[in-house]
């Protein structure tokens, strides 16, 4: 790819786990009407069920996530009991007993709960939803604060999927992001977890950090692949200061140049395929046996706010500070700080702070932008028909696309879209053409490249 599209290119546009994007969600959205959105589903509609735990024992200065540093477990133990109280209030609130076909914690460090204390919120889900039998119960791992009894009661728990955290293996670049994480450590955790039966996993790794160079990103590469995790997750560092205030420690000096953060992606990728991983989107890679592998040759594969996913369920429900859900009407994002959060659950009230009621409209553009971010090209007369609409609505976008089309990026033929391979790390400017909110926040996104 040439320099001068690499910089061309490399602009603020946002991931599109969601669309409407996050930066757009506002009060309008309150715990009545989501308790309403709530009583209106279909008591056949399969849900999914996301938590967020919101602490750490440190500050990692590369995260962009919202979290707490705490030194003690008392707020701990004190967030999980609103935490319950909150699945009630949400059960109580739903029509009948749903189904649940996911679960899915994350953070913050998810593994900062204490190992008894998996097996009460996992016990009071199952009290307040049938959990199916493929189930999928899914943690973000630190590695950092495990232990083998620790690993075994989350197992004894429910817990059959882990999603590793690793960033990087080189010493340099751990000391750089405040992570301090030997490879050792890691490969422990992962046979601690193969020997009490989690054997499914993921890998988190990164690109474009302080001080990494392309020989450090293949090496981390290599080592992640010999402890074979089903998914490998290769992130772009998104350096937003201006928003996280943690990333200030981050000399900006230390961080690769875009032509530099481009070789370590293509180079990364190139390696995950040569070592038999199948790219899936934009930074997923998976074992071509594993579910997500199948579900992108099947056309199923869906992208929601944990990234690319095989959750086919048409609702999700955040429990938690900050955690966001997605209902049919539209999305949900719990209130922080953890405070405002405690008082609204004692009050009795469900603990929205914000969101967004989706339009036809938002409907019809988060269909293109996702088939677009999970495949990679949308036939636009296709969607257009579900949605009762034809190609001549997306006139405008055609302007837009040309100078893509123009540069090898993505190939446009009236109505079906395509990205090109070279064009599939700016995948996300492609589907920034549909969206008609883009204008209102783009510098709050991170760089597309």
């Amino acid at each position: 790819m040439r320099a001068d599209l690499l910089n061309k290119y490399d602009l603020r546009v946002p991931r599109y786990t969601s669309y409407p994007t996050a930066p757009h969600f506002s009060d309008a959205v309150t715990d009545e009407l989501y308790g309403d959105w709530l009583k209106a589903l279909d008591p056949t509609t399969p849900l999914s069920l996301y938590s967020h735990i919101p602490f750490c024992d440190e500050m990692c200065w590369f995260c962009g996530c919202y979290t707490k540093i705490v030194k003690r477990y008392e707020p701990v133990s004190e967030y999980l009991d609103h935490l319950l109280a909150e699945i009630d209030l949400v059960a109580s609130t739903l029509p009948a007993r749903f189904r649940a076909r996911h679960m899915h914690f994350g953070g913050g460090s998810p593994t900062m709960l204490a190992g008894g204390d998996w097996r009460r919120i996992i016990d009071r889900l199952r009290q307040r939803f049938t959990f199916t039998d493929d189930a999928e119960v899914a943690v973000e791992m630190d590695p950092r604060t495990a232990t083998e009894d620790y690993v075994r009661q989350m197992a004894e728990a429910g817990v059959n999927r882990a999603s590793v955290g690793v960033q990087d293996f080189d010493p340099e670049v751990q000391k750089a992001i405040h992570r301090i994480q030997p490879y050792e450590m890691t490969r422990q955790v992962v046979e601690w977890m193969a020997g009490h039966g989690i054997t499914s996993f993921n890998m988190d790794l990164m690109y474009g950090l302080p001080f990494q160079t392309t020989d450090k990103v293949l090496f981390m590469v290599d080592k992640a692949v010999e402890m074979q995790p089903r998914r490998i997750a290769l992130f772009g560092y998104a350096h937003v200061p201006w928003m996280k205030a943690n990333q200030k420690m981050i000399p900006e000096d230390s961080l690769p140049t875009t032509e530099q953060r481009w070789e370590q992606f293509t180079r990364a990728s190139d390696r995950l395929r040569e070592l038999g991983y199948v790219k899936v989107g934009l930074d997923h890679f998976a074992h071509p046996e594993d579910s997500m592998a199948t579900a992108l040759q099947d056309g199923t594969l869906h992208r929601n706010f944990q990234g690319y996913t095989t959750d086919k369920a048409p609702a999700m429900i955040g429990i938690g500070a900050s955690a966001i859900g997605q209902l049919p009407n539209g999305y949900v994002q719990n209130l922080l700080p953890l405070r405002d959060y405690g008082r609204r659950i004692e009050d009795g009230r469900l603990a929205t702070g914000k969101g967004i009621a989706l339009s036809a409209e938002d409907r019809l553009r988060s269909d293109v932008i996702e088939r677009v971010m999970c495949t990679l090209e949308v036939d636009l007369a296709e969607v257009g028909r579900t949605h009762g609409v034809d190609t001549s609505h997306f006139d405008g976008e055609a302007a837009k696309l040309a100078p893509l089309v123009e540069d090898g990026i993505c190939t446009f033929d009236g109505s079906r879209i395509a990205v090109t391979e070279d064009g599939r790390p700016f995948v996300r400017l492609v589907a920034a053409a549909f969206d008609a909110y883009l204008d209102q926040g783009q510098k709050r996104h991170s760089k597309a490249v």
